[in-house]
């Protein structure tokens, strides 16, 4: 049973070195068998901060299979929060570790990424430290943005067949390549790795044991780089405190307001019962607080729920607290019930759960209600068949899909070049998209490329805030025509290629 806790909205195993590898097996044992991969992330304090403006980002951090704490201000954090961790466990530790796990065991590596050479040389020491371990293949390809690589760098990897990749991109760009091809690889595991290959090779020294368990080995690494570190730990620093602080205060506050009896006034008259939907899914209520000392009896009912049911739905009506164990039980079981085909919903969540909620910037993960019936609708809505695409204007609007990923995008691609290529333009409808991934965006750049060529026209409409934001990291706001809505976008002049961002900023 998955254990995590919730640091700035980012989910962290609670775990061992040692377990963490125990849980590598399971994964390329069902990776074996199944073909799907699992991405493991170690997570230090620069990917949480970058999680807190990367919306993509986040989300591939939220729905990793497996997140380790790589760094010393997780572990401090963890303990503040009362979840404590039991350490780091580092990429720079764990590569090591699972290559002579792979010896053992005789598992293949493949060494994707850093400069030319280095990933070559560490695989080469570790075969040596080694002995036995299986090379599937060494890869460094040249520098590119996760949109323009070279198709050839997937192929490669694929066509070797390891059972672990190990991609040296550094964060987030490994994250978003991992997750933009994990539906194809069909590896068992991807870890991104950042700079381990130099670690490994001696080109970046590791500091001392003793500045490594103290959690000063920032300290080390900022002597050896200071032009290229200081502004990152400075940053990291600012923005890691700001926001851990505003977290461990609406946990402590949370908790207090939940301790304080309150006294319950006469219920005015019950009006006439109203009949009670009957559902197909079981309802689990939680209790008013959940923390990491109520947690396992919860969890282990949850979890059996899931065993037979493809949705569950947990009741938060009476919950006034929940702490960072119990959101990281949440998301865990989340995780397990999408990648079954179903989900969790949150039934009628209180005003000071929803505020936490927003401040973790975990509100879009979770599919939130107010009464049974719209959960009701809610699956049947997506469940249904989409319907032919409407035409409007002359546009033909198609919607895109909640969660706009590798998973997702070749339908929507298919069906929007097949207009393009009967000489109808198309407005891509994101008013329903909560998560936009480097291959839904990808496939939008081959759309808008694809309506030049035949001298047709695609727009984009009502983008939410955090869909506008991952655009615009990638400058894509700039390249694709967007609209703050489908009225806008069919209005609009057919030679006016304004990005209409303002009013899609919501």
């Amino acid at each position: 049973m998955r254990k995590l806790l919730v640091i700035l909205g980012v989910p962290i195993d609670n775990l061992t070195m040692a377990e963490a590898l125990d849980r590598c097996d399971e994964f390329i044992a069902t990776g074996r068998a199944t073909g799907r991969l699992h991405q493991i992330a170690t997570v230090n304090a620069d990917f949480v901060v970058n999680a807190l403006h990367d919306p993509e980002l986040r989300r591939i951090l939220q729905e990793a299979d497996m997140a380790t704490a790589d760094g010393m201000p997780l572990v401090w954090a963890s303990r503040l929060l009362g979840g404590p961790l039991p350490g780091r466990v580092t990429g720079a530790d764990m590569v090591p570790a699972l290559a002579e796990r792979a010896a053992q065991r005789g598992y293949s590596i493949f060494f994707l990424g850093a400069r030319e050479g280095v990933a070559a040389k560490a695989a080469a020491i570790l075969q040596e430290r080694y002995p036995g371990l299986r090379v599937a293949g060494v890869l460094s390809p040249p520098p590119s943005s996760v949109l323009e690589m070279d198709r050839s760098v997937v192929e490669a990897v694929k066509a070797a067949q390891p059972d672990i990749v190990l991609v040296a991109f550094g964060n987030p760009k490994q994250e978003k390549w991992i997750r933009m091809y994990a539906h194809e690889l069909r590896v068992p595991i991807a870890i991104g790795v950042g700079g381990t290959f130099d670690m490994i090779v001696g080109v970046t020294k590791r500091a001392p044991l003793w500045m490594q368990r103290t959690g000063l080995e920032w300290v080390y690494r900022l002597a050896q780089e200071p032009r290229r570190l200081w502004k990152r730990y400075v940053h990291d620093f600012i923005y890691f405190g700001y926001f851990f602080l505003r977290q461990w205060w609406a946990m402590q506050r949370g908790n207090a307001l939940s301790m304080v009896p309150r006294e319950t006034p006469a219920p005015p008259p019950a009006p006439p019962a109203a009949p009670t939907p009957v559902i197909p899914w079981p309802v689990l209520a939680v209790g008013s607080r959940l923390d990491v000392s109520s947690l396992e009896p919860f969890t282990q009912e949850a979890n059996r729920l899931l065993e037979t049911n493809q949705y569950i739905i947990l009741d938060l009506s009476a919950t006034q607290f929940l702490d960072s164990s119990a959101l990281g039980a949440l998301v865990a079981l989340a995780k397990r019930a999408r990648t079954n085909g179903g989900d969790i919903f949150l039934l009628r969540v209180q005003e000071p759960i929803n505020r936490l909620l927003d401040l973790l910037k975990l509100d879009r993960f979770f599919e939130r209600f107010t009464d049974l019936p719209a959960i009701t609708a809610w699956i049947e809505q997506h469940q249904q068949v989409q319907p032919p695409a409407p035409v409007t204007h002359g546009w033909t609007i198609i919607t895109a899909p909640r969660l706009f990923d590798a998973a997702t995008a070749p339908a929507l691609l298919a069906q929007a070049s097949a207009v393009l290529e009967q000489g109808g333009r198309v407005i891509i409808d994101c008013s329903t998209t909560t998560f936009m991934a480097s291959a839904g965006m990808a496939s939008l750049v081959k759309l808008d490329r694809q309506a030049r060529e035949l001298g047709s026209a695609l727009r984009i409409a009502g983008c939410a805030r955090d869909v506008l934001r991952t655009l615009q990291l990638v400058k894509l706001d700039q390249v694709l025509s967007i609209f703050a809505d489908v009225p806008a976008a069919t209005a609009a002049p057919l030679m006016t290629a304004t990005v209409a961002t303002e009013g899609a900023k919501r």
